[in-house]
């Protein structure tokens, strides 16, 4: 169910976009550009601009609904709580690097001696 309902959200958000894309620019946000009337405050209510306020609702309600399915989902318990319950036990530490014929290409961790390559006799 929530898929779906995931599905149907993602196709209001690109139908929401288009949409907003394809209406004309009156630059209302600048306070410049065309207006609806000589002395109206609203312009007319044109079919994209229905059509936009429709998919924006259907989009708030599509996310409201995913964000209760989420919350339900989540069960009150911790990410920490659902991974593990098991003691925590240190991981087996890994061999030191060797090269072809068995010799260690790192020198020992207590060493102060430099990396230096295998002499070729």
């Amino acid at each position: 169910m929530e898929n779906v309902i995931l599905v149907v959200h993602l196709i209001l958000a690109i139908c929401l976009i288009g949409v907003v894309l394809l209406q004309r620019s009156e630059g209302g946000g600048l306070g410049i550009g065309g207006g609806g009337g000589v002395m109206s405050g609203r312009t007319a209510a044109t079919a994209l601009g229905k059509l936009t306020w429709v998919f924006a609702i259907a989009f708030l309600a599509t996310s409201i609904t995913l964000t209760v399915i989420s919350a339900q989902n989540s069960g009150g318990s911790s990410v920490l709580e659902r991974v593990g319950n098991g003691p925590v036990t240190p991981a087996e530490e890994p061999a030191a690097p060797t090269l072809g014929d068995g010799a260690p290409l790192l020198p020992p961790a207590d060493s102060d001696a430099p990396l230096l390559p295998p002499r070729a006799d």
